[in-house]
């Protein structure tokens, strides 16, 4: 593996195939928590901190920006920061998040989530 990738979290989710070991990083789990946030219904986008900001105007675009994933024992622990649609319900949304990424994450990795939580750092006014 290039150096790219040496210097990222990787977790074993195969062991012992027959060809090897598979392996997933941590950014790949960041990036499926985000796609799934964004794709329920009254979720405006992810938010990210200063930093993540700024490189995305630099035209870097940062998939998982608003994620925060830890992995201990093959057991998820993931932190969402979501700008919400103004006029949704809040909790509904929000449950509806925690519900889609955690069956997402289980789903392609095959590891176990044991949280999602969500921060809600902002509301998206519609301009129409």
């Amino acid at each position: 593996m290039g150096k790219e990738t040496e210097s990222k979290n990787l977790y074993k989710i195969k062991e012992d195939t027959q060809f090897g070991e598979v392996q997933i990083a941590d950014d790949v789990i960041a990036i499926i928590a985000a796609l799934s946030a964004t794709e329920v219904e009254g979720v405006a986008g992810m938010s990210g901190n200063i930093t993540n900001e700024i490189i995305s105007k630099l035209g870097m675009k940062n998939l998982s920006k608003g994620v925060k994933v830890k992995v201990s024992d093959n057991i998820v622990s993931v932190d969402l920061s979501l700008e919400l649609k103004f006029g949704v319900s809040l909790p509904e949304v929000c449950e509806n998040v925690q519900e889609k990424v955690k069956s997402s994450i289980e789903l392609m990795t095959g590891l176990s989530v044991d949280e999602v939580n969500v921060r809600i750092a902002g509301i998206a006014l519609d301009n129409e």
